[in-house]
């Protein structure tokens, strides 16, 4: 509680002063409904940042496209439907090759499809809201990891460039972190050795060894060993401070941003 109480100081101090508080999350954060609270937060200013991995662009997708995103994978997979949807292949190949073609990141094209088309549900897209507000969400994709790939609409070369053209985004904001929060959701892999790059690239090309000074959080519901030592304990080990919170995505994050909404009306107040 102590830690939460600490965490949520932290990232509305940091947006009192104007810094970053960036958020890499997993597919899940989106699966399990979290959608409209970081569409919000993204609306409030809360959020400067999202940085999702492809399955979470893909569970974005699909709840614009139909306001639902799920599949029992298990009898799926037996019969060899899993992941055989059309519609969501050929959109987010489709984004990537615009992406690709346009100089564009995976994220804004993405978005800009999404809004584009006018889905019906849009207004649950993370890609879509980042698009509107003009907060840059970032998608890191591992080849063959998602359902997408398995299309014969997949281009290699255009969903890799796509993505790293979004990882040299992501890292710009990383660069800027200096008293500002970095939190990972959901994201036991992916997120944290991403961050930990855009982190060595920030400090690489700064000659002060920037930034050093920023909290970071992982907020998932079992601890795991890389987002304990790329988020939590190696980026902080010199001037920052790092927080493992335990708990429930749907439970652990809205308790989190009411606390830093509540954290920030007290600042308003005492000003």
């Amino acid at each position: 509680a102590d830690d939460l109480r600490a965490l949520a100081a932290a990232i509305a101090a940091a947006r009192r002063d104007g810094r970053e508080v960036l958020i890499g999350i997993g597919a899940h954060v989106i699966k399990c409904g979290l959608s409209p609270w970081l569409v919000a937060l993204m609306e409030e200013r809360l959020i400067t940042g999202v940085a999702m991995n492809g399955a979470g662009a893909v569970h974005d997708f699909e709840l614009a496209y139909g306001g639902a995103t799920s599949e029992d994978v298990g009898p799926a997979l037996e019969d060899g439907t899993f992941g055989m949807v059309r519609e969501t292949a050929d959109f987010l190949n489709g984004a990537a090759a615009d992406a690709a073609l346009e100089g564009k990141g995976f994220g804004e094209a993405l978005g800009e499809a999404i809004l584009g088309e006018r889905l019906k549900h849009r207004g649950l897209s993370v890609c879509a809201a980042g698009a509107r507000l003009g907060v840059p969400v970032t998608v890191h994709v591992a080849m063959g990891t998602d359902i997408v790939h398995m299309h014969p609409s997949a281009s290699g070369a255009a969903i890799g460039e796509a993505s790293l053209r979004d990882f040299h985004r992501f890292a710009e904001r990383v660069r800027r972190l200096e008293r500002g929060v970095y939190l990972n959701a959901g994201s036991a892999v992916i997120l944290p050795e991403v961050f930990l790059k855009a982190l060595a690239m920030a400090r690489n090309r700064s000659k002060g060894g920037a930034p050093r000074r920023f909290t970071t959080a992982n907020l998932d519901f079992i601890p795991a060993y890389r987002p304990l030592t790329n988020v939590v304990r190696r980026p902080t080990t010199r001037g920052g401070t790092g927080y493992q919170i335990i708990g429930h995505h749907e439970l652990l994050l809205p308790l989190l941003f009411t606390a830093v909404r509540e954290e920030m009306a007290r600042g308003k107040g005492r000003r």
